[in-house]
């Protein structure tokens, strides 16, 4: 069997000339492009330091709302931590109470973290943990954890 003959021309197989005439013949350089502009074609200008602040201040004023829940729960676990249970289990409570709150106050788009369900259902839960932290913290005597 003889291999059938190609013709002169582009290979549609690997996109490459047959004829060693033609590619020699082809410029180097991109001069014939059709696109007028230079560069990639959705260039962006190089981002400056205020771009980036100014992103990191939109994700920080996004997370606001949790920054200020985890900033009582911090303080609530200090207090638990320095033989205050009954002050910090309380001030968990009022964490999760402050949780329900900002959930119920902010728009969707700015409560950031804070929303992991639908709105009524985030409300109740963080409402029902606070109080029943709140009930528990208030209404327990004694323990291994009482200060003298």
């Amino acid at each position: 069997m003889t291999e059938p003959e190609r013709p002169d021309g582009p290979d549609p197989a690997s996109g490459t000339t047959t004829d060693v005439e033609d590619a020699d013949s082809l410029p180097l350089d991109d001069s014939n492009d059709a696109l007028p502009h230079e560069g990639p074609r959705h260039a962006r200008p190089p981002r400056t330091v205020g771009d980036y602040a100014r992103a990191l201040l939109h994700r920080l004023r996004a997370q606001a709302a949790l920054a200020s829940v985890l900033a009582v729960l911090v303080v609530g676990f200090v207090r638990i931590a320095l033989q205050h249970w009954r002050d910090g289990t309380t001030i968990v409570g009022i964490a999760l109470l402050l949780a329900a709150v900002l959930r119920v106050a902010l728009p969707d788009r700015t409560v950031g973290l804070l929303a992991v369900r639908p709105r009524r259902t985030d409300v109740l839960t963080y409402a029902l943990f606070g109080a029943v932290v709140i009930l528990l913290s208030l209404t327990i005597t004694g323990g291994p954890l009482t200060v003298r």
